[in-house]
């Protein structure tokens, strides 16, 4: 084994920083949050019944007692008023409110989709040493706590497995959202799910296969409304959180894995350069896997690292200092 190599604690090997830790389990909780929802009727809209369910009561606007004559036009209003448009509004309230502080917090740290998308990356990037087929290079073949990066063809093998396997889970959790769940699973078990069961089964299963093998981070970025409406709102607002960089320090960006790239672009699951202006990571997750690969590489050095979340003005401050070190975007984040 090379010396450089040998002088890795085997503790660094195996462990995960802790950040990334808390965020697996974070997705973890809200995977299974959001499989057993429907389920026990906390939030799921019933077509067999023509209404909504939340937090386990009958959630209406009433419109059917409205056309029968059993309420007036006053409260079939204030119905539409209280059940419909205040809920959306508060909704939508919430997520811009944390996105325009924090960014696409959701996406990075609880969205089920993303977690698939992690998943498969993770898979495809053993498979081939890239994250997606689209890749133009392969990633560098050293981990950033200095350890050789597995690679194994064999692993193809579960690549499209594993993509099936998580599009035909997501499309039975998805028809529970619609469908009595219980229905459902005693459907899937005993086969006698109804026709249009199987067809929407059947469908999503197909779809979200393709859409998991070859446009996972690309729906992400261009095609997710929740994440677009985090971005609009996170970049709208020049003191929110971001990926600060000591861009002074650029030099020091040189020696990592071992010269043959950098940790932060390598392991950004949405396909970015970390060490750049925000305008360039309008679809940052914050799910700070380069601050956390940042950390690791940088773990010896008495300067500590070289990517940290700044807010406030620091994040200001961060985004003046590109603006003054470089001539243009595209250099801002040092290409390297």
């Amino acid at each position: 084994m090379p010396e450089a190599e040998a002088a890795v604690p085997a503790s660094a090997m195996t462990r995960k920083p802790a950040l990334q830790r808390n965020r697996l389990l974070a997705q973890m909780a809200f995977f299974t949050l959001f499989t057993v929802t429907p389920v026990f009727d906390l939030f799921r809209y019933d077509l067999t019944e023509n209404h909504a369910y939340f937090l386990g009561y009958v959630w209406n606007l009433g419109m059917d007692d409205f056309i029968a004559g059993r309420i007036g036009s006053v409260q079939a209003a204030g119905n539409v008023i209280l059940f419909l448009f205040l809920p959306v509004l508060g909704t939508l309230a919430l997520i811009v409110g944390v996105a325009w502080k924090w960014g696409r917090l959701y996406c990075g740290w609880l969205c089920p989709h993303f977690s698939v998308v992690e998943t498969i990356n993770r898979l495809m990037l053993v498979a081939s040493g890239k994250h997606s087929i689209w890749d133009r290079q392969t990633t560098p073949p050293w981990e950033p706590d200095g350890t050789p990066a597995r690679r194994d063809k064999r692993y193809w093998l579960a690549v499209v497995p594993a993509a099936v396997a998580f599009a035909f889970a997501w499309a039975v959790v998805g028809l529970t959202y619609l469908m009595p769940p219980f229905q459902v699973y005693q459907g899937l078990l005993t086969f006698s799910l109804t026709r249009y069961e199987v067809i929407f089964l059947a469908a999503a299963t197909a779809a979200l296969s393709l859409e998991f093998l070859f446009a996972r981070h690309l729906f992400c970025r261009y095609a997710c409304a929740i994440g677009l409406f985090q971005s609009f709102g996170w970049m709208a607002n020049r003191k929110a959180m971001v990926v600060g960089f000591e861009r002074e320090r650029l030099a020091d960006c040189a020696s990592c894995l071992k010269g043959q790239g950098s940790a932060c672009d390598a392991v950004c699951p949405m396909r970015l350069k970390p060490r750049n202006v925000k305008r360039w990571m309008f679809a940052c997750t914050q799910c700070g896997q380069c601050v956390s690969a940042c950390g690791t590489v940088n773990r010896d050095n008495p300067d500590g690292q070289l990517l940290r979340w700044v807010g406030g003005e620091e994040a200001k401050r961060n985004e003046a200092r590109f603006s003054s070190l470089s001539r243009t975007d595209e250099d801002a984040g040092g290409r390297a």
